[in-house]
């Protein structure tokens, strides 16, 4: 009798899985080179530096790709269709850091950091490990249904634009600006009776984004989705599992032949160029800011058991505690990587599990082949400056897609559920939904709290983890459902 390959070891011809890869590198792109663009503007590097803290990036989540999804040792490697990136839960404290301290010695103090809390994560992940029981499918759909929720404000962000930040800065209104500099003037002319204008006082950023929700924009991830679509019921085999990838394409095309590509930054980038440790700063350790650091590592490791978890569901693949130790070291020994070559901490990309979701694929090798294009990427700048030219609208009908079969994938395990008998399942539903919503919903509720806590508190993804995971305590205790698991796993597999 022959040996069947799981689908999740399954090697695809290589034609297939270099697309199928790439297909995985353009979803994670836009996410990958927002961080290193924020933190290195908030340190007031030089444009040459920034630059290299993308490449460096880029390198780095290849190659801490190639461990997460290929293996290496018994040690690190979850062996999962994983794509890694840089999380964004370390960006709150990394930019704190950047406006105390500024130039090559902030960021040697972040990386510094970095190196500190990946160690701290690595000697850490087998006690994460060992919470699988505490992760029964109540818990996992919710946490599943809130991910593919959380992410579905960055594909409507990627559609629209976003009415302040990157997309539109934080000014203030220039008649408003006007209307305090001749109050100030009035005040300070010669026997004016006016009051003072009050110290510290400044009109607030109300200039809203000219370009928000732009039909232009609109139309064209309109078009992105409807291509998608079209392949996804027309297409067959391997053209239908490309169908992100040609919507993609096909927008680009699209916005190219309109003229709303830039091309000059792919002309003015080298065509090679090394990635070396250490090249922006040596790294500084401070022990309250390695502590800090810790702190996110800790959130980033609980919502990376929710990605691994949710991989296992959709890749009907078991995954056992010693798994998920090693995917979880595996976040720990990327960060260190890092922090050496002068980038920040990593964990698995939530939104190529959608793309898992959508195509169906779940060999990974097409990860790895994935972790190769981005290696590729980082020390081709060319490549990268390519990819980067592409337009954020395109990538917004992709998102919608993407997103919602999270979404969708912890509803189907949640349908294995007994909610008919054990009433309060749906109590813990409801209730760790809710409070996933808060941070979506009223970003700025942590306002008045601890800044200690902020980093703690402000993933949705995070809050409705513990909440799930309490609220199941609380009402359920902390017994094995073996068979639920089985029935889940089976409601996930279902097309």
């Amino acid at each position: 009798m022959r040996d069947t390959v799981h689908p999740v070891d399954e090697a695809l011809p290589w034609g297939q899985t270099i697309a199928l890869g790439l297909q995985h590198v353009l979803v994670m792109y836009a996410g990958a080179v927002a961080v290193p663009l924020i933190v290195g503007r908030a340190l007031n590097l030089t444009p040459e530096q920034v630059a290299h803290l993308i490449s460096a990036d880029l390198f780095v989540c290849g190659l801490v790709t190639l461990i997460q999804a290929g293996g290496a040792t018994q040690w690190f490697g979850i062996k999962l269709p994983v794509m890694m990136g840089v999380t964004f839960a370390a960006v709150a404290p990394m930019v704190s850091m950047a406006q105390t301290t500024g130039g090559p010695y902030g960021a040697g103090l972040i990386f510094g950091s970095v190196i500190g809390a990946g160690v701290v994560a690595i000697l850490i992940a087998p006690l994460m490990s060992r919470m699988l029981r505490f992760f029964p499918p109540v818990v996992t759909g919710t946490i599943i249904a809130v991910i593919g929720i959380s992410l579905m404000r960055i594909g409507i962000n990627w559609i629209f634009g976003n009415p302040i930040g990157p997309t539109a800065p934080a000014i203030a209104n220039p008649d408003h600006i006007k209307w305090l500099q001749e109050l100030q003037a009035a005040v300070s002319a010669p026997g004016s009776s006016l009051p003072a204008v009050p110290k510290g006082f400044a009109v607030l950023p109300t200039l809203p984004n000219p370009r928000y929700a732009d039909l232009t924009g609109v139309g064209i991830s309109a078009l992105v989705l409807l291509t998608i679509l079209l392949v996804a019921r027309f297409g067959k085999g391997f053209v239908a599992n490309i169908s992100v990838l040609i919507g993609i394409i096909v927008g680009g095309l699209v916005t190219a032949a309109m003229g709303l590509m830039e091309f000059s930054k792919v002309g003015k980038a080298a065509w090679f160029d090394l990635v070396l440790p250490f090249q922006i700063a040596y790294p500084v350790f401070d022990p309250i800011l390695i502590l800090t650091m810790s702190l996110v590592m800790i959130v980033v490791l609980i919502e990376s058991t929710g990605m691994f978890l949710a991989l296992g569901e959709m890749t009907d693949k078991h995954i056992s505690p010693d798994d998920l130790k090693r995917g979880l070291r595996t976040d720990g020994l990327g960060t260190v990587i890092g922090g050496i070559f002068s980038t920040f901490p990593y964990t698995s990309f939530s939104q190529n599990v959608g793309l898992v979701a959508v195509t169906g694929i779940k060999s990974r090798w097409v990860c790895v082949a994935g972790g190769a294009i981005m290696i590729v990427f980082g020390i081709v700048p060319k490549m990268g400056a390519l990819v980067e030219s592409l337009p954020t609208v395109v990538l917004g009908g992709a998102g919608l897609v993407m997103f919602g079969m999270v979404a969708a994938t912890g509803i189907r395990i949640l349908a294995s559920v007994d909610f008919h008998h054990n009433r309060n399942n749906a109590i813990i539903v409801a209730i760790s939904i809710g409070v996933g919503m808060i941070p979506l919903v009223a970003p700025n509720f942590r306002q008045w709290m601890p800044h200690a806590i902020h980093p703690l508190i402000e993933s949705g993804i995070l809050l409705a983890s513990i909440c799930a995971v309490a609220l199941n305590l609380f009402f359920n205790g902390a017994r094995e459902d073996t068979a639920a698991a089985a029935r889940a796993s089976m409601q996930t597999g279902a097309h």
